[in-house]
């Protein structure tokens, strides 16, 4: 039911996971599968009656601990592999409605540590090459439940997306000797007309190469690159500053913006990875209130993204939404 299929022409895994066809798609309020269990009521993935964040193995995985065969043979140019690692649910709150831009700080900061607490396990795993915490909200991403909740993927391999910036923090590294997000972030600062918020410890940007419209990274000031790193400082610091993001989208077009949350990581695979810095990266797919961003012909057919914006027109709109300044952010 899962595999991987090695693609000879870009040189790289595609999972194959013909199971999820079958997974729960957008089921009535009442039978909500992260809803915490109600006596009388029909069973969920969480059998018990609260609970304050909750973590379980999903139940459509495309990735597993112990993976099935795979169902064809590959050969010599096309291989194919077991698709073995991780795939866990996050449930934010056992609340149905709202999003995780309504869980107060505390919350957002007990979710951090749910986040860094995964990666220690999962990346100690000796097939979990990385650890890759992340959230899709909204239908327009493809979401098929409601309720406010996370996935986290132990990956037994480098996505091309997480190798590329593996391979590129290690050459600026050995390059330079430094980090090549210490450096885009210093010249982000100097420059500050796309930095939308910042804290003691981290910034919010629209990156100067941003691809969608009204993308953001929040970037640590520290150099750091794991989440259980990070001190109980940056902790809440992060805390503020991503709920502070969330807040804006929630303004931007007066209702809650759907959107990619990616928490980059440095990888688990025991590499040369020092040069990789902790970010966390969003990506709405609006460009107005009514109109989306798709990927069409240049970015899925090429891989070159055309963006319909200035980043510093959609930097400057977002830092002049409310809350102004991440302090302004109540608990």
């Amino acid at each position: 039911m899962s595999e991987r299929r090695w693609n000879p022409i870009l040189g790289e895994w595609v999972i194959t996971a013909t199971h999820r066809q079958d997974r729960t798609f957008l089921p009535p309020r009442d039978f909500c599968p992260l809803c915490p269990t109600k006596p009388g009521g029909a069973p969920t993935e969480i059998a018990r009656a609260g609970f304050d964040i909750a973590v379980f193995e999903n139940r459509f995985p495309s990735l597993r601990r112990d993976p099935p065969a795979p169902a064809v043979a590959g050969t010599e140019l096309m291989p194919v592999a077991p698709a073995d690692g991780a795939c866990e649910v996050v449930v934010y709150t056992p609340v149905h409605d709202g999003t995780l831009t309504d869980q107060p700080l505390e919350r957002v900061e007990r979710l951090i540590a749910v986040w860094a607490h995964r990666t220690l396990v999962l990346g100690a795993r000796p097939e979990v090459a990385a650890v890759f915490c992340f959230e899709n909200k909204g239908e327009v991403i493809g979401v098929t439940l409601h309720h406010p909740h996370g996935q986290i993927y132990g990956y037994s391999w480098l996505p091309s997306v997480l190798e590329r910036e593996a391979d590129t923090a290690r050459a600026h590294n050995h390059r330079t000797g430094g980090c090549v997000w210490c450096d885009l972030l210093g010249e982000e600062i100097a420059d500050g007309r796309r930095i939308v918020a910042t804290t003691e410890d981290w910034v919010a940007v629209v990156p100067f190469f941003a691809r969608w419209p009204y993308e953001v990274h929040l970037i640590p000031r520290r150099h750091v690159g794991w989440l259980h790193e990070l001190t109980d400082a940056e902790i809440a610091g992060m805390a503020r500053i991503l709920r502070t993001q969330l807040l804006k989208y929630d303004a931007l077009f007066d209702g809650s913006l759907p959107y990619i949350m990616a928490v980059h990581q440095r990888p688990t695979d025991g590499g040369d990875h020092d040069g990789y810095h902790l970010h966390v990266e969003f990506y709405p797919p609006n460009r107005t209130a009514t109109k989306l961003k798709f990927l069409a012909g240049s970015e899925t057919g090429a891989g070159a993204f055309i963006n319909d914006t200035y980043a510093e027109e959609t930097a400057a709109r977002l830092r002049e939404l409310a809350p102004h300044d991440p302090s302004d952010v109540i608990s």
